[in-house]
């Protein structure tokens, strides 16, 4: 198992990283922000364990990008932030677990087992994603991005936007969306694709961005012009 520790205090860093070491872990170290995510997002590792406060972007940050990418690694946040606010704000950000110093070393590493233990997760795919504008989508992990901003999608709803996304400016009618989306399955109602139109509309377009797939009236659906 390979771990990140995240920490710009060398005498937590130090012992930590052997005692993890003795207890049969890899670990790697990195002593301020940026260099730690660049750590992170190069991926490979089973655990994060991160600092909040650190010299460049701070732990919270180094989180929050990582979920917001699709890393799924679970995230220990060590600090001396100890508010129930500090506490939610972590959590919130994407992590799982939170330790504030001082702390017991046992307790460490009964916390560390114990994320260790949590059934194995994919780290994001290295493949280009498919991009028109602003809108990107990651399909192997059905995540699409507007505006930066992770938006999780259906199975359905993925390989309908690739479609769009592959045929851009481009008059798609229903019989050609049908065979894409839903190939040798039944054929669904244009019912159906109609609601799931609206629902990847609806995640897509949130209030403030212009819309980008359009309605063709009595043919079919356009993304772009």
């Amino acid at each position: 198992m390979k771990i990140l520790l995240v920490d710009d205090e060398v005498e937590l860093t130090d012992p930590l990283s052997r005692l993890l070491t003795r207890e049969g872990y890899t670990v790697d170290i990195a002593r301020d922000g940026e260099s730690g995510w660049e750590m992170v997002f190069q991926g490979g590792y089973d655990l994060l364990i991160l600092d909040w406060m650190l010299p460049g972007i701070n732990g919270l940050e180094i989180c929050q990008r990582a979920r917001s990418q699709g890393h799924t690694t679970p995230v220990l946040f060590l600090t001396a932030k100890d508010t129930v606010d500090d506490r939610v704000a972590g959590l919130d950000a994407g992590a799982d677990d939170y330790l504030v110093k001082p702390f017991e070393l046992r307790e460490l590493l009964a916390r560390v087992r114990a994320l260790l233990r949590r059934p194995p997760t994919l780290e994001p795919s290295t493949t280009a994603r498919l991009q028109y504008e602003d809108l990107e989508l990651d399909e192997e992990n059905q995540l699409a991005y507007r505006q930066s901003q992770p938006i999780e999608l259906s199975e359905k709803e993925t390989a309908l936007l690739a479609y769009l996304i592959r045929q851009p400016n481009q008059v798609l009618t229903h019989d050609d969306i049908y065979q894409a989306v839903w190939g040798d399955q039944e054929k669904p109602s244009s019912n159906v694709l109609a609601a799931q139109m609206r629902l990847l509309r609806r995640k897509i377009e949130p209030k403030g961005t212009p819309p980008v797939i359009h309605t063709v009236y009595g043919k079919g659906y356009r993304l772009g012009l």
